[in-house]
């Protein structure tokens, strides 16, 4: 697992203050939490943020900015650094401040940790599994609308390494792009792309040997070598390694964690999972009170 710790980067603290106040709202509906206003009071607490299992923390930067937007008064003390693995039972953080602010804000934060904190472990899972291999394990844009760059940060968190972050900052030629081209070659296809953006990576997704040699000619950046077999993916690299040793091989397609090592011996320089962002199962992490006082 990754053990060097990541910033929450100014793009996604924006994204976090867009999807927290979002969160906030639908809780609150600008009425409040009916509960805490007929039960608690301002009195200060304590609670630890609490590991119910193993996992690599993403997204506790997030869970401080939840209490920042509700009160100022809340301090949230960390004890464990994004990007840092844990075990069970572990306090991630110590949360001080008015017990009405610490309850009100507990679901939105224990959500967006949780979550966050699934796909960094998913990640770092994916990641220890290419152990010894020169493949980088990269996300997709197959994210929840608005989570874009949380999501990418917490790939960061498990040690995998960021795709392209939309539409905007790279050329993917995928197949149905080569179908609206009525027929135009693979090739050609990369040398429009070129033509058009020269100052960004070309890549071109294929599904067949036949469709990497064609590629090959209009000399794209990286190559998406999509559902292939092992076998064809090791002649992949060999080809490439004969013809176009700078390319970049990128494998794709259903990887799985049963399947990513056997996928990165075979000498692909990139793995892109889309089930690092579409399929992380939420990691258990709990508020435990540690005292209320007067």
């Amino acid at each position: 697992m990754s053990s060097t710790p990541v910033l929450l980067d100014d793009d996604a603290r924006a994204a976090a203050d867009v999807l927290i106040r979002l969160a906030l709202e639908e809780d609150l509906a600008g009425i409040g939490d009916l509960t805490c206003e007929a039960l608690v009071d301002e009195r200060p607490g304590t609670i630890d943020v609490v590991a119910r299992e193993e996992g690599v923390l993403a997204g506790g930067a997030v869970a401080e900015l939840v209490f920042a937007a509700l009160d100022g008064r809340v301090v949230w003390d960390r004890t464990v650094l994004d990007g840092t693995p844990f075990a069970a039972g572990t306090v991630l953080a110590t949360v001080h401040g008015p017990v009405r602010s610490l309850l009100v804000g507990e679901r939105t934060a224990l959500n967006l940790l949780g979550h966050l904190c699934g796909v960094a472990t998913l990640t770092a899972r994916f990641v220890e599994r290419t152990a010894g291999t020169k493949a980088t394990v990269l996300d997709t844009r197959k994210t929840l609308p608005g989570y874009r760059r949380l999501h990418k940060y917490a790939v960061r968190c498990g040690g995998g390494t960021n795709h392209r972050m939309g539409l905007y900052d790279g050329v993917l030629i995928k197949d149905n792009h080569l179908a609206a081209c009525d027929g135009e070659s693979v090739a050609a296809a990369v040398r429009r792309a070129r033509a058009a953006s020269p100052d960004v990576p070309i890549e071109v997704e294929v599904d067949s040997l036949d469709q990497f040699r064609d590629a090959l000619s209009g000399e794209p950046d990286i190559v998406l070598l999509d559902n292939f077999t092992l076998d064809d993916l090791r002649a992949a690299v060999a080809t490439r390694d004969e013809r176009a040793p700078d390319l970049l091989l990128e494998a794709s397609g259903g990887v799985t964690l049963d399947t990513v090592a056997d996928i990165a011996r075979t000498g692909v320089d990139r793995i892109s999972v889309g089930a690092l962002t579409h399929s992380a199962t939420n990691l258990d992490v709990g508020f435990d009170w540690s005292r209320a006082t007067t």
